[in-house]
């Protein structure tokens, strides 16, 4: 199983960029794909989540700004990240969890990363202003 970033980097504030998660080893319909995000010395933080049987959930801090969507055919999950404000900056990372804690976190926003089964290596994302 593998689970693997891309598509970080330095984007000014306002700006866009697209994260990918590419997973191997598993299928989507027994696993939830959530996106976390962790700042220097802040907890992680989990910001959108989805399944191919319930759905989606964002968070507050992203709602309307980030969308998160998949590709079943190419077993990878994105996340298309706009208006971009410094304090999205963080390390993203990607993580699998079965799905019935990712319906959890979809219906009720209640999230437990210990859930997650398979993490992502993680990718840098730096917002200047």
């Amino acid at each position: 199983v593998q689970l693997v970033e891309s598509g970080g980097g330095l984007v000014q504030a306002g700006g866009s960029l697209r994260l990918s998660c590419a997973a191997s080893g598993f299928s989507f319909d027994d696993f939830a794909i959530g996106w976390f995000r962790q700042a220097p010395e802040k907890e992680r933080e989990g910001i959108s989540c989805i399944s191919s049987k319930d759905g989606t959930y964002y968070a507050d801090s992203v709602k309307g700004r980030f969308t998160i969507s998949s590709d079943n055919v190419k077993n990878t999950v994105y996340l298309q990240m706009n208006s971009l404000k410094p304090e999205d900056a963080g390390v993203y990372y990607c993580a699998a969890l079965p799905s019935v804690h990712g319906a959890e976190w979809i219906y009720s926003g209640t999230y437990h990363p210990g859930e997650a089964e398979y993490w992502g290596q993680g990718t840098q994302v730096t917002v200047s202003t």
